[in-house]
């Protein structure tokens, strides 16, 4: 299984995983320009991804959803909570699942879990890959990491997690008290000590990389979340590598068990 982050934060997040010619991305918070350069800049024919799976209806994960959907010929997947809060989804032929199901793609299997955020039916992914059983984890745009979530992301080859601001950062930052509260509360957005956390829950040998998703422009910088993660690595048996992802540029790809292309890095 092959991982790339096209790109993570409040501007746009989309996520490609590949597993034995299989291509499915999770999200498609960019306009499809931009999805199809970021795509290109990775060596892979917009037209070669099979299914668009969207993790909730917030603009950042959907904007390009249902024109790139129609334009490359991808399947859509969503769950039934976030096309009735999205109904154009509907219109554009999303076919809905209920988190807690399993969606069968090719040689992905994919398991969206419910996870605490604004949205009405918000999902994390645990994708596995059926012939080498690789297992990939994305969570991000959650307020906080439940028991059962935490299991789900266990024996894990590869993580992405959210750690979205630094606390001090997001109190003394540019937001109203309103917008403060909101992102810190169960329904809003990992910190960084939050994220680390969840991260060092999943660790262990096998897990190959963990990438840092959804970092605040903002109210973080990627040096503090790295170093937040790192410390709370370092005293679980994980021997992987850590990267933060961009927002502007592809990051990958990371291979289940292998090594980053360190042409597209952004580990710090």
């Amino acid at each position: 299984m092959h991982l790339w982050i096209l790109g993570s934060g409040s501007a746009g997040n989309a996520t490609l995983l590949e597993s034995d010619g299989t291509r499915v991305l999770i999200d498609a918070g960019f306009p499809p320009r931009v999805l199809a350069t970021r795509l290109s800049q990775i060596g892979v024919p917009c037209e070669s991804i099979a299914a668009l799976v969207l993790t909730h209806e917030h603009h950042d994960h959907v904007r390009g959803a249902c024109v790139s959907a129609a334009r490359w010929g991808w399947s859509l997947h969503a769950t039934r909570g976030t096309i009735a809060a999205l109904p154009e989804l509907a219109t554009c032929g999303a076919q809905a699942f209920q988190a807690g199901e399993l969606v069968a793609l090719g040689d992905v299997m994919l398991h969206g879990h419910a996870v605490s955020h604004d949205a009405a039916e918000p999902i994390a992914i645990i994708a596995t890959a059926r012939r080498s059983g690789a297992r990939a984890g994305i969570a991000y745009d959650l307020g906080r990491a439940t028991g059962s979530l935490r299991q789900q992301l266990r024996d894990l080859d590869l993580l992405v997690v959210e750690t979205n601001h630094d606390m001090q950062r997001l109190r003394s930052g540019p937001y109203p008290a309103s917008v403060q509260k909101r992102i810190a509360s169960n329904l809003g957005h990992l910190s960084n000590e939050a994220g680390a956390e969840l991260a060092a829950g999943s660790a262990h040998r096998g897990l190959a990389h963990v990438i840092l998703a959804h970092l605040s422009r903002r109210c973080n910088e990627p040096a503090l979340a790295l170093r937040a993660v790192r410390q709370a690595l370092r005293v679980t048996t994980f021997q992987g590598t850590i990267h933060a992802a961009s927002q502007d540029r592809p990051c990958g790809p990371f291979r289940a068990g292998g090594h980053v292309g360190t042409q597209l890095s952004l580990a710090l």
